[in-house]
């Protein structure tokens, strides 16, 4: 049951994230009305930096997709962890609203990494 539950939460996270990392190529999403200008600032901050966005993406692009993938699940964790500190700090810093899903997020993938453990091991070894 453990295993059926953490694919569903690995399957909705990397849709989140391959979602997040394609609106950065495609800009689909329509911005949210409510959001701080502080927040909004910093985007465009990064926007002028053309290659930042990109890279951003095809790192939430590719980290989702192996999130998704139960075989390279523990690497989508690593890819993911990053771009995720990036967002808790963003977070933390202009828009505390997002916290808590940026507090679930941050769950899961902690658990696929406890749960991934013994695959991390030769890294620090």
């Amino acid at each position: 049951m453990k295993n059926k539950i953490l694919f569903v939460l690995c399957l909705l996270t990397g849709l989140m994230f391959m979602n997040a990392g394609l609106d950065k190529f495609f800009h689909y999403m329509p911005m949210p009305k409510d959001m701080p200008e502080k927040m909004v600032k910093a985007g465009m901050a990064f926007m002028e930096i053309g290659w930042l966005m990109p890279l951003v993406g095809a790192t939430e692009v590719l980290g989702g997709l192996l999130l998704m993938i139960p075989k390279t699940r523990a690497l989508g964790a690593i890819v993911i962890l990053p771009v995720l500190i990036g967002i808790l700090l963003a977070n933390i810093s202009m828009a505390p609203s997002g916290l808590p899903i940026v507090l679930v997020l941050i769950a899961i993938i902690a658990w696929v990494m406890i749960d991934n453990r013994e695959k991390y091991l030769p890294m620090i070894r």
